[in-house]
């Protein structure tokens, strides 16, 4: 009997382990072949799939030269080869129809119009990606998806219609002015000074942030805000390697650290959340800040829907939201900012006819929300830094099964990669000129430009296009609009040109600009 027993138990371990084993071939070696030859008879090509590393090793060692010294600044913004080498050269070499490996998991570059339209729109069969530590930094409805993301959307969108972001002008202001008035005390001195503006655009981005989302909580936003930026660092650090299933259990230094942030995040935000439904539910008068702004259209939706727990969001996913206010807004709003200056600063035709334009609009009044929509020149120039510089540089998604793509069949597993940097450089979409700074090109509208293409997309597309968007620009173009009103600013002889793509891209050795204090003509001020 104790024989018998034993040999059972034998024969549990022995086929456990040779389920496991089968397990880890399959993921190592036998699907990302299958995968490989699947995608090769759809047209695809690329490298041979190398045993677990993929395309990472070579893939990293790339992007380490790359950033190993800046590049001349020149009228061509050809950056791809320094932001993102592998994928440009995979490109170059394998055409538009080409995949690259990370790790195990074959990633299919997509750059026609028509395809990227379908996968932007036919959303639900092409699923944003949701890593977990993404999740550590911020999922909310940005990782939702089906019938949950429509309703999430749905509560979420009051708190960025154009009256309400009206409201929130007060704010930006407010933590513009202090800026202004921060390099205003650097100038005076000398009546010009050399500044990197990367520290001081990045701090400003923040402020409104803490003021916009949190309004009287902004001392405990700041500190969140401070823990989220240590998370993000590691959680880009992870994701830049293999994805091993199941790693993030294990204890590791960097694994327990990012726990913990996120456990204290949590804890935080749950206590902001708390008093200030409380607030909400006692009739204190409503806040025009993003948290009060959700919370309220929220507790409607649950009251309408009272019999259906299914509708209205919990208070974990609330908090996941306010992380994603700061990720999205914090990046696009910095990032646009900092290239926007860089150009002007290269570009002093086009410095001098934004400024021309403001002082037209503005005069020496503060700017308010009619004039900052009626600015053509600034538009133009936001729009053509948004295409030769976008916040992303490439985005992705996934398919859960076997997928039509216009005439491409894609097998279950495969990654989908948008690189908006190529295709926003595209000269077959763009002309001979498409790496050149032209803002003219937008003088009639994206459309015009586009000829009705998607090839311009710095915010997404589609009905899941960042809800944010019109937030990023009213807060650029308020914060450029007092720049300009207060100082002209070219570029500085240490300045390196070195556009790096971190969480978004960024100038890696800063941006040194050297700052005038404008002289004032007549009675403009």
């Amino acid at each position: 009997m104790e024989v018998s027993v034993a040999g059972f138990a034998l024969s549990v371990v022995l086929v456990g382990l040779l389920s496991c084993s089968w397990s880890v071939l399959n993921w190592v070696w036998l699907r990302p072949k299958r995968l490989e030859r699947l995608l090769r008879q759809q047209g695809f090509q690329g490298n041979s799939y190398k045993f677990f590393y993929g395309d990472v090793k070579e893939s990293s060692a790339m992007l380490r030269e790359a950033k190993s010294k800046p590049m001349k600044l020149s009228t061509c913004h050809d950056i791809a080869p320094r932001v993102i080498p592998f994928v440009h050269r995979t490109v170059n070499i394998h055409g538009k129809n080409s995949f690259t490996w990370l790790g195990p998991k074959p990633k299919v570059n997509i750059t026609n119009p028509e395809d990227l339209k379908d996968i932007f729109t036919k959303y639900d069969d092409f699923p944003k990606l949701a890593p977990i530590y993404k999740k550590l930094l911020a999922a909310g409805f940005a990782t939702d998806e089906g019938e949950k993301w429509a309703r999430h959307r749905k509560i979420i969108n009051p708190a960025f219609h154009m009256e309400k972001l009206k409201s929130m002008l007060p704010a930006f202001h407010q933590s513009c002015n202090g800026m202004i008035k921060e390099w205003e005390s650097l100038v005076s001195k000398e009546g010009s000074c050399e500044l990197d503006v990367w520290p001081s655009l990045q701090s400003l981005s923040d402020d409104v942030l803490c003021r916009t989302s949190f309004g009287s909580s902004y001392e405990e936003g700041k500190y969140i805000f401070e823990l989220l930026k240590e998370q993000a660092v590691l959680s880009i650090k992870a994701l830049q390697s293999v994805n091993i299933p199941g790693w993030r259990f294990v204890p590791t230094k960097m694994n327990k650290k990012m726990m913990l942030i996120d456990k204290e995040i949590k804890c935080l935000l749950k206590g902001i959340i708390n008093k200030r439904e409380e607030a909400i539910k006692a009739g204190e008068p409503s806040k025009d800040d993003l948290l009060s702004l959700l919370l309220e259209s929220n507790l409607k939706e649950i009251h309408e829907h009272r019999n259906n727990k299914n509708f209205g969001l919990s208070i974990e996913e609330v908090i996941e939201d306010c992380k994603l206010f700061y990720f999205a807004g914090q990046e696009t709003t910095a990032v646009l900012l900092v290239w926007t200056m860089i150009l002007l600063g290269q570009y002093q035709n086009w410095q001098t006819c934004a400024r021309e334009e403001v002082l037209q609009v503005f005069g020496s009044n503060k700017p308010d929300f009619d004039g900052l929509t009626h600015l053509k020149i600034v538009t133009m120039i936001l729009r053509e830094v948004l295409r030769l510089y976008p916040a992303a540089v490439v985005i992705s998604r996934n398919t859960y099964k076997e997928t039509q793509l216009g005439k491409l069949s894609l097998p279950a597993g495969v990654e989908i990669s948008l690189p908006i940097l190529l295709v926003h450089h595209d000269e077959e979409l763009w002309g001979d000129d498409a790496k050149e700074f032209k803002p003219e090109r937008f003088a009639e509208g994206v459309s015009k430009v586009t000829k009705g293409q998607l090839s311009y997309f710095p915010f997404g597309g589609g009905p899941r296009v960042c809800i944010g968007q019109n937030f990023a620009m009213i807060e650029t173009k308020l914060a450029l609009s007092l720049i300009l009103q207060h100082f002209t600013f070219e570029l500085s002889p240490s300045y390196a040109h070195a556009p790096s793509s971190i969480a978004s891209l960024q100038p890696q050795y800063g941006a040194h600009l050297i700052l005038h204090q404008r002289t004032l003509i007549g009675n403009e001020f």
